[in-house]
């Protein structure tokens, strides 16, 4: 037998499938042509091919010294037509459903693991009423309760002279005002629940390709044919479709309810007192009927988390179609009561609303405490040094979650409260005709400048740390680009641009920071409002002249603030509506926080990423199974996580055909730090050991993109960099203008990107020892082996 020799196995056509990053661009931009063409796809998310490369396919000849592009465009996903703009309305909700990816990595605590999923449940449920309680407080308390039972209030409004008191109409009377001005909230919850079923039936209810892959998390004790195949590979992680009906279904429940409350509470409290023409047991009944309606819904919120293992594709029909409307008709019955005739009933003062925010800001503090315990336990069984906080980062983004909650509702009530009392200053007793918003609600707004006076150090101190840590790097640059006379301002923007780059990795500590700032001024603004029962200005009187004017000075600010900040949403989502380039700017923004399923908030903006993953998944499918070729998916910025996401779907056998190269990326720097259960160093390790072809560019300008920091140990090395930027340091024959600092763009124009992907081609090519004499056999897969080794 003559001795074997080596024959490389023609493996067909090679593709590259390039996906973009956060802002989105146009397939045009992403080919380098003008003239591009729908392969498949639709107007929200497609792929496009050079109209020259339609039948590349069938020419693979004029493709043997390149691959064959193609681009993934996603943007129209978060940024598509103006009724997107709204969903800056919904960004607490989108906070708080961050913090449940946001659980440290630990293995064998499976009811640890379900507590924490069910108190950021939790949490996001107390946002659906803290939003539910502020509508009411606008529409029912300040509007229908006070100014329509003021003349010197009503008839400044001409919108509100059938409401009002001293007309003596059939609406005159407080209930029927209440009742009138329920429809508000109601509207309101309703419009929550009609956008969340919308783009549940557009997003979650999209089947992915992989409902049929076993879950090898299961084969516990015994070593897995292939590499272990993390949550971001299981059959339904990206199929969300039970879990966000049925919170769905809570929330909107418990936004009725909450609407049911404020109507109810002032007719009920009205006829427990003597001479009331209406029996209190009504009122009694309704009550109760009200807490064994918010029972069901936390026993729904807490019961049942995500099931990724299998594709769920079961629905929860009783609880999706009776407890929604069981809670609206109770709140009919509710209106209905309060409209009773009730005469000589005469509104004063305020709702009994205040016990509401307060029971809710403290239920929240307590929560987040919680979540905070929960955390450091399962952090403390799987300790990871590069996990932010210490495991901690969840309950920190879940404060943040509350504190922007209370920052918008805040912000609407004041400038509700200032519009309807003029010149007046509510709740200061001064020239004021109504009561005003809550009393809490004016602390929470008096605690944000101390807040901001707080963060005022940590601030100076990163600035001072960058200009030093530029300083240090001047020599190095120098010293890089070994130019014989270097110019000094250059030097200076070099250094600065990898300085300010760093501060990325400061993010934790400021959002640490803010966080517990947060909580403990929250706690002082509960305790100060419950204790004085008057608003800053009002509570200090009596003390030295200095505490009143800052008192004072410190509510009137925060006030301003808080509704200034209101006024920035609108005027942000006016503009977005209008714009399609600052609807794409602010869909950056949903670009990064709408990656993860709705786990937490069914009223959060959609999650792109469960239409773009399968998405890819399936074409890279579907393309190497009819073509048994090559495949290299390129994926910048956030595009490399979806690219890294849609790897991890693939069947085993497609993996080792698909090679992935990432550049920009964020998905150690970022994602592995913040979401380390799914992205942390098991799980990494285990996507490089399944892919084998997998490179990483990275640059030190980068603010955003960085190494993935595997090492060798799992296979060859991921990370090339860092790469120059600029790549020429002055003016060369060649560049004869000065090259940009590109930073986190352009990772294309670097020759290396060319290169590297070249490489990745070539080790996906096997080749096999052949014997001179035989023909050549066709290729089987080895249990087991390396990819593309025949038996």
């Amino acid at each position: 037998m003559p001795p074997p020799t080596q024959a490389t196995q023609s493996t067909g056509p090679a593709l590259e499938l390039l996906v973009h990053g956060v802002g989105g661009t146009t397939p045009q931009e992403m080919l380098v042509d003008p003239r591009t063409v729908r392969v498949t796809g639709d107007a929200t998310a497609a792929i496009y091919r050079r109209s020259g490369d339609i039948d590349a396919e069938q020419h693979p000849e004029r493709y043997r010294d390149r691959p064959i592009p193609e681009a993934y465009c996603w943007s129209n996903l978060t940024s598509g037509n103006g009724s997107r703009a709204l969903w800056l309305l919904l960004l607490p909700f989108m906070v708080i459903n961050l913090a449940h990816w946001m659980r440290p990595a630990a293995t064998g605590r499976p009811r640890t693991v379900r507590l924490y999923g069910a108190l950021v449940r939790l949490v996001a449920l107390s946002l659906t009423v803290l939003l539910t309680a502020a509508a009411c407080e606008v529409a029912l308390d300040l509007t229908a309760w006070q100014c329509a039972g003021v003349a010197a209030c009503s008839d400044q409004r001409s919108w509100l002279g059938f409401l009002s008191a001293a007309q003596g109409g059939w609406w005159s009377q407080p209930g029927r005002r209440l009742a009138l001005a329920a429809l508000v909230p109601t509207a309101l919850v309703g419009l929550l629940w009609y956008l969340s079923n919308r783009t549940w039936s557009a997003y979650e209810s999209q089947r992915p390709l992989t409902g049929t892959v076993p879950d090898d998390d299961d084969s516990a004790g015994t070593a897995p044919a292939e590499p272990l195949r993390p949550a971001l590979g299981r059959p339904g992680f990206w199929f969300g479709r039970r879990l966000v009906a049925r919170l769905r279904a809570a929330h909107t429940a418990a936004g009725f309810l909450t609407v049911t409350a404020s109507v109810a509470g002032a007719a009920a409290r009205h006829d427990r007192a003597a001479g009331s023409s209406v029996p209190a047991v009504y009122g009694r009944i309704i009550e109760a009927l009200l807490v064994l309606g918010m029972l069901v819904v936390l026993w729904v919120v807490c019961r049942r988390g995500r099931s990724e293992r299998r594709l769920d594709n079961r629905l929860d029909r009783a609880v999706i179609t009776y407890l929604p409307g069981a809670a609206l008709t109770l709140l009919v019955l509710a209106s209905v009561h309060a409209a009773w005739s009730r005469p000589g009933w005469a509104s004063a003062g305020t709702l009994p609303g205040d016990i509401t925010f307060r029971v809710v800001t403290l239920a929240q503090g307590a929560f987040v405490v919680a979540l905070a315990a929960v955390a450091w336990r399962l952090y403390r069984r799987s300790p990871e040094p590069r996990t932010v906080m210490r495991g901690l980062g969840g309950p920190s983004v879940a404060m943040l979650a509350c504190a922007l909650g209370g920052v918008m509702t805040g912000g609407v009530a004041q400038r509700v409260a200032d519009w309807l009392d003029g010149p007046g200053s509510p709740g200061m007793g001064r020239s004021a005709v109504i009561e005003g918003p809550p009393v809490l609600l004016s602390w929470q707004a008096s605690v944000i400048p101390v807040l901001l006076v707080l963060l005022l150090l940590p601030g100076v101190a990163l600035g001072v740390r960058t200009y030093l840590a530029a300083r240090r790097l001047e020599p190095l640059v120098d010293a890089e680009y070994e130019e014989r006379r270097p110019d000094p301002a250059r030097t200076k923007q070099i250094a600065r641009t990898r300085a300010t780059a760093a501060l990325t990795d400061s993010a934790p500590g400021i959002v640490g920071l803010v966080s517990g700032a947060t909580l403990l001024l929250g706690a002082g603004a509960v305790g100060g409002a419950w204790a004085s029962g008057q608003v800053p200005g009002l509570a200090m009187d009596g003390s030295s002249p200095f505490v009143e004017s800052v008192a004072e000075a410190a509510q009137s600010t925060g006030s301003w603030m808080i509704g200034f900040g209101f006024l920035v949403f609108v005027a942000c989502g006016r503009r977005a509506y209008r714009d399609a380039s600052a609807r794409r700017t602010i869909g950056i923004l949903w670009d990064v926080g709408t990656f993860w399923p709705r786990a937490a908030h069914p009223f959060a903006p959609p999650c792109y990423a469960e239409r773009a993953v399968p998405d890819l998944a399936s074409r890279m499918s579907g393309w190497t199974a009819r073509t048994r070729g090559r495949l290299v998916i390129s994926g910048h910025s956030q595009g490399s996580v979806l690219a890294a996401s849609a790897v991890w779907q693939l069947p085993a056998g497609t993996r080792r055909r698909v090679a992935l190269l990432t550049y920009g990326s964020p998905i150690e720097r970022l994602y592995g730090r913040w979401f380390p259960a799914y992205f942390g160093p098991v799980q990494l390790h285990g996507l490089h050991r399944s892919v084998h072809c997998w490179r990483n560019l990275w640059r030190a300008t980068d603010p955003i993109g960085g190494e993935i920091r595997l090492g060798q140990e799992s296979g060859p090395e991921v990370d090339r960099g860092p790469l120059k930027d600029p790549l020429v340091y002055g003016r060369t024959p060649e560049h004869p203008l000065p090259e940009p600092v590109l930073g986190h763009s352009d990772y294309q124009a670097d020759p290396v990107f060319a290169q590297e992907r070249a490489a990745l081609l070539e080790r996906l090519t096997p080749l096999l020892p052949q014997q001179a004499d035989e023909p050549r056999q066709e290729l089987r897969e080895v249990p087991g082996g390396p990819p593309g080794t025949a038996g």
